[in-house]
């Protein structure tokens, strides 16, 4: 239910002068699960193929995954019947942060099997003051080393004091 629904709801319950009522948070295991670690994420739409392995989420897409936040309009998962993941995507304009990174690119690819997440089109990347521009960029989760293609950008040097 989205959260402006949710909220009218609750705004004509207090109206109408109904019984208060006491909610509770609901509790669940993960929805997915990558190397042991959960796979937290929020959509206005979730669609899930449990025959194929498959999910794709709609609208505000938020995930998080240990240090890794990604938001964007769309994302496919494929899973095993775990529910582990081994691959997503996102797309429609990505934003992402990871170790200090912020990102943003066309779209965001995560797979699981080597921790890697790759940006692609119009990449952006920045770290405080510095930032680099590329077509294509991956980042190692493990390591957090970045690898990029055709690359420009700006990176800030410390001047000496005399």
């Amino acid at each position: 239910m989205p959260k402006g629904r949710l909220v009218a709801i609750l705004a004509c319950v207090a109206l109408s002068g109904a019984a208060l009522v006491e909610l509770e948070t609901a509790r669940a295991d993960p929805l997915a699960v990558i190397e042991g670690e959960a796979l937290d994420v929020s959509a206005e739409h979730l669609e899930v193929d449990v025959e194929h392995g498959q999910a794709r989420l709609e609208g505000d897409v938020s995930l998080r995954l240990g240090d890794l936040e990604v938001k964007c309009p769309t994302v496919e998962i494929r899973y095993d019947r775990s529910p582990k993941v081994s691959w997503a995507r996102g797309a429609g304009g990505v934003n992402a942060k990871l170790k200090g990174i912020e990102a943003t690119a066309v779209s965001v690819e995560f797979n699981a099997n080597s921790r890697t997440v790759d940006f692609r089109g119009n990449v952006r990347l920045t770290r405080g003051r510095g930032w680099v521009t590329a077509e294509h960029a991956t980042v190692d989760i493990g390591s957090g080393k970045v690898s990029l293609e055709d690359v420009k950008g700006s990176i800030p040097v410390d001047q000496a004091r005399r």
